[in-house]
């Protein structure tokens, strides 16, 4: 299960990426470090931290 502050961030995400009109491929959690991974669009990947911090790789 993906922590409060990974949720409130994943929201932010999934509203941003469906407002642009960004199809959502793929929301996993990552078994080894438990990160939230999202995968949106062509090229936009994004991994959500445990904290909620997030980066765009």
């Amino acid at each position: 299960m993906p922590t409060v502050e990974q949720l409130k961030t994943l929201f932010i995400f999934s509203f941003w990426a469906t407002k642009m009109y960004l199809p959502v491929f793929l929301v996993r959690i990552d078994e080894r470090t438990k990160n939230v991974v999202i995968l949106a669009g062509e090229e936009n990947e994004i991994i959500i931290y445990l904290d909620g911090k997030w980066r765009y790789v």
